[in-house]
């Protein structure tokens, strides 16, 4: 039985607020260098609170907040929480008719947005019921020298109405008054609504409360096991995911840590922000470390100042995990990359890998007080050990309930005999023996192909094998007489790979392990792999992609 855990029935501000006390003068948020301390942090909190109440925003109002990670997202975050509000997180980078959506179905009241989206929010507000709008520039919070050189070297310009408030102007209102009581809100009240990310169906409002993004912190340091107070965190995934948000934001502020926050960022690049910034914990999707994998900058450098190395956000193959823990250990690194799964509607991640696992298949074990099933998908029965079939999961970090959708809940939430309530997620996988998880794939990217069940996932994993493979993806393609057939997408190492061999070997190998009716009727190489918003893999955009 794994360790349980006490959770605090109070809101995500007053948490945090109990936590910091340990370390007030730490170092809480890092931004291109510039270090805001734990005592600051809440002090800007309780400014914009202030603010907030001052714009007539009440408890239970919701406040949408549309920008990167920045300081002024996670002040803001908490603020909202701080007066009894809901905070709305929508990205960025969301077309105008998605901010539409964002706004509308969550009523929002207010919004504070990146002032690059200006143009976007001005269009769409008249349909709104938005009473309030604030704009923030990723400059603000910069380096003198830095921002300079980012207002000469930025070729768009925010083009604000002549009446418009933006962030520094928000903060100084009602700057004299006292806030009125601070909302303690309880552990059961929504908190904040995410997005799911859309890859295979349309995209459905997620309710979390305190409880859910409390107990997510508390379950993640137990099941990390070497978080400590002072420990770096580059917080690279976005404010507006669960994982940026539950994981590298409100997780490492209620262990002490520092979060090390940046508007933006190139998987590419994501080696130079490592010897940058030198973190002791890295979280990210698996296109981050394929991206290591690639680069050819690490010769004489040294790992060695990482301990803690977590995967989320989408499948990283068994294969990629070796090449990747190769890497580190021949660079000084003592950890092994460890992947978790999990989804919106339990906040983020609800299971990891312990550290050193030999299991490289597996997405790992469940959190403290969570608790898995894997059930026959038609007949909702209990499979035994080893047996493929859908995930379910229960724990204090299952979400309330999709906004406004009341049968899409019913069925995603559902009650069972036991008398507990079951999240279905739509995965398919099998546990062991040992009570490790095992993720195959959604249970809408199974293929059928004349009526056989091809997963995607077990052919990938062997693709993912071949030296010269960074990432594939494996779709069903429309077939009139089987209904479906495999086609492979598959992104190499090199430019310059004899890619007709590689498709000899790559058949060869699969020819070994897997059923004639599953093998692939065509490999396409392509030089990068279509990302949703939020970093995982658009399996819808590949058909048609043009080859390498």
């Amino acid at each position: 039985m794994r360790k349980h855990l006490e959770y605090p029935d109070c809101s995500l501000y007053d948490f945090l607020k109990q936590n910091a006390k340990n370390y007030e003068s730490s170092c809480a948020l890092e931004y291109f260098g510039m270090k805001i301390t734990y005592r600051r942090l809440l002090e800007e909190i309780h400014r914009c609170a202030k603010a907030l109440r001052h714009m007539g925003i009440q408890n239970g109002d919701t406040v949408s907040i549309c920008l990167p990670n920045i300081p002024q997202a996670v002040v803001a975050f908490y603020a909202v929480n701080c007066i009894g509000a809901v905070a709305n997180m929508i990205h960025p980078l969301s077309a105008q008719a998605e901010i539409l959506h964002y706004l509308t179905v969550s009523q929002s009241r207010m919004i504070i947005a990146l002032d690059m989206t200006s143009e976007k929010i001005q269009k769409v507000l008249p349909q709104t019921n938005v009473a309030h709008t604030v704009y923030v520039s990723v400059s603000e919070e910069m380096p003198l020298y830095l921002k300079l050189a980012y207002h000469l070297t930025n070729r768009k310009k925010a083009v604000l109405p002549c009446d418009a408030l933006v962030w520094k102007d928000f903060l100084t209102l009602d700057g004299s008054q006292e806030l009125a009581a601070e909302y303690h809100g309880t552990g059961k009240e929504c908190a904040v609504i995410l997005y799911s990310g859309g890859t295979t169906g349309k995209s459905k409002g997620i309710m979390l409360s305190n409880l859910n993004f409390n107990a997510l912190a508390l379950q993640s340091i137990e099941s990390c096991g070497c978080l400590c107070k002072g420990d770096r965190v580059l917080s690279i995934m976005p404010v507006f995911h669960g994982f940026g948000l539950g994981v590298c934001i409100h997780t490492v502020l209620n262990f002490g840590g520092t979060a090390i926050i940046l508007p933006k960022f190139k998987a590419s690049e994501f080696h130079k922000l490592l010897f940058r910034y030198k973190p002791n914990v890295i979280a990210g999707v698996p296109a981050i470390y394929e991206s290591l994998i690639r680069s050819r900058a690490f010769e004489g450098k040294d790992f060695s100042f990482l301990k803690c190395i977590i995967s989320g956000g989408d499948s990283l193959a068994s294969a990629t995990k070796e090449k990747l823990n190769s890497l580190l250990a021949s660079h000084g690194c003592n950890v092994t990359v460890r992947e978790g799964y999990g989804l919106t509607e339990c906040v983020t991640g609800s299971c990891l890998v312990p550290d050193h696992s030999t299991k490289l298949d597996s997405v790992g074990l469940p959190y403290p007080d969570t608790f898995y099933q894997i059930l026959d998908p038609e007949s909702g029965a209990p499979l035994p050990v080893g047996e493929i079939g859908e995930i379910v999961l229960r724990g204090p970090s299952v979400m309330l309930g999709y906004l406004n959708e009341p049968a899409e809940t019913a069925d995603t939430l559902r009650l069972h005999s036991d008398g507990n309530k079951w999240l279905h997620t739509g995965d398919l996988g099998y546990m062991d023996d040992d009570g490790y998880v095992y993720f195959r794939q959604r249970r809408k990217r199974m293929i059928v192909s004349g009526g056989y069940n091809i997963y995607p996932q077990i052919i990938e994993e062997i693709i993912s094998r071949h030296p010269q493979v960074m990432t594939c993806a494996v779709v069903g393609i429309p077939d009139e007489i089987m209904g479906q057939r495999v086609k492979v997408y598959a992104v190499l190492c090199g430019d310059d790979s004899d890619t007709e061999k590689i498709k000899t070997e790559l058949m060869e190998a699969l020819r070994q392990e897997i059923a004639g009716y599953a093998l692939p009727r065509e490999i396409a190489f392509v030089p990068s792999m279509p990302r949703t918003l939020v970093g995982k893999i658009a399996y819808t955009e590949l058909i048609g992609m043009e080859e390498r």
